[in-house]
């Protein structure tokens, strides 16, 4: 009763600051659909097709099996949670929850595995901080890679800390335990991930005109949600500030809110800052690449409601996934700030071995960046082959998982 009556009020306070407001209203309505329609459309959509052709024909399916050790060893969790992982490590935002809730409803898995579970697999799109941020954003590839190591270094690090100061409970060493028992398929690991492969494309079986079709309607349905979203969080937080008045000060509320509303848009916003960053010995690039980094692994209110609306009726919990989503943009942030060092003088190095005019082409920004608003969608096509770096990424994470399981000996008991 409460919570309608709050929701209520809040939206006719809504309606009240947009009739109030109509020019900044439609201002910020303009600037989010512009940033989608010149950027996150043309950039994510060949992506999310590709994707739903990969899982009609099993191919994910396949990836995931090869993670079943891994994730019992170094996540003490269920093999069959490698799915959910590799599902939101590639397609982004709430894919990882809706899996994790079918495994959940299933009963594979406890409560306390899905929490973690539900941590780890709550990730961006790869292609996005690739293609949209790095390229569209801030017109420098590199450091869209530079993003996605921090993002994925973080959301590691965060479960292995969710993991070691985990509540154990009987149910979750049974579980594991019992995934530890049937660790060596029978017929191999390789032959077991072709075998899976198989039974998804027989399972799925689709023939590639209908799976191409479905792919298209998929990917555009879910672009037109992110762009809905993207606009709803630019007039809110565009109102917001208008109605505080303080967005004429430090402007800390320009990133702040647009991020804690909607990644996508806190994205852009904190590609844009001009704030001070005179506090840190890193260049103000590097302050937008941590920011950026920060509300990617936060995700905005709007995806955590989204992975809320997935797991409903599972029995896992809101409060504590955004409790991880906190600590996970903590440390994403402090990460993209580790790194910039390293990354810049391994950059550096490449771009002066490949010649001078492609590190001033790579360079040429400087300590900040242009406004991202002017790069066209026309662009796009020639930013693509960097999308190879997302699937390496994705494949030297997953290798250097594998490794470390095979590091850590069996133990009948955790």
């Amino acid at each position: 009763m409460s919570r309608t009556i709050m929701l209520a009020f809040l939206s006719l306070a809504l309606i009240g600051s947009v009739i109030r407001m109509p020019d900044a209203a439609f201002q910020a309505s303009l600037q989010g659909l512009t940033i989608w329609w010149n950027i996150v459309f043309p950039g994510l959509l060949p992506f999310l097709v590709l994707y739903e052709l990969l899982c009609a024909f099993g191919l994910v399916h396949g990836f995931g099996v090869l993670l079943r050790t891994p994730m019992r060893k170094l996540f003490k969790l269920p093999g069959e949670s490698a799915m959910p992982l590799l599902f939101g490590w590639s397609a982004g935002f709430s894919a990882g929850a809706d899996a994790t809730a079918t495994l959940r409803k299933q009963h594979k898995i406890t409560v306390g595995e899905g929490q973690r579970l539900l941590a780890l697999s709550h990730v961006p799109n790869p292609m996005f901080m690739i293609i949209v941020i790095g390229a569209g954003f801030l017109h420098r590839p590199e450091l869209g890679v530079l993003i996605t190591a921090a993002v994925w270094l973080s959301a590691l690090w965060t479960s292995f800390l969710l993991t070691a100061f985990r509540k154990r409970s009987k149910k979750d060493d049974k579980s594991t335990q019992e995934g530890l028992s049937s660790d060596n398929p029978s017929l191999g690991l390789f032959a077991d991930t072709a075998a899976a492969i198989l039974a998804a494309r027989e399972q799925d079986g689709r023939s590639f005109g209908k799976a191409l079709g479905d792919a298209v309607y998929n990917s555009v349905q879910k672009l037109m949600a992110i762009g809905g979203f993207m606009i709803f969080a630019a007039v809110i937080a565009r109102l917001a500030q208008s109605l505080f008045q303080l967005a004429a000060g430090n402007g800390t509320l320009d990133v702040a809110l647009p991020a804690l509303l909607e990644s996508h848009i806190g994205a852009y916003a904190a590609a844009v800052w001009q704030g001070n960053s005179g506090l840190l010995p890193l260049p103000g690039a590097a302050v937008n690449v941590a920011l950026i980094a920060a509300a990617l692994a936060w995700s905005g209110v709007s995806a955590i409601l989204q992975a809320g609306y997935s797991i409903a009726g599972t029995g896992l919990k809101l409060l504590p996934f955004i409790g991880a989503r906190v600590l996970h943009a903590a440390h994403a942030a402090l990460f993209a700030l580790l790194l910039w060092k390293p990354a810049m003088a391994a950059l550096s190095a490449l771009v002066h071995a490949a010649g001078e005019k492609t590190e001033a082409a790579m360079l040429s920004h400087g300590d900040r960046f242009i406004s991202p608003i002017s790069f066209a969608a026309g662009d796009l096509p020639a930013m693509w082959p960097y999308a190879l770096i997302s699937a390496s990424l994705l494949a030297a994470v997953s290798s250097a998982i594998m490794l470390l399981a095979k590091l850590v000996p069996h133990r009948n008991r955790l």
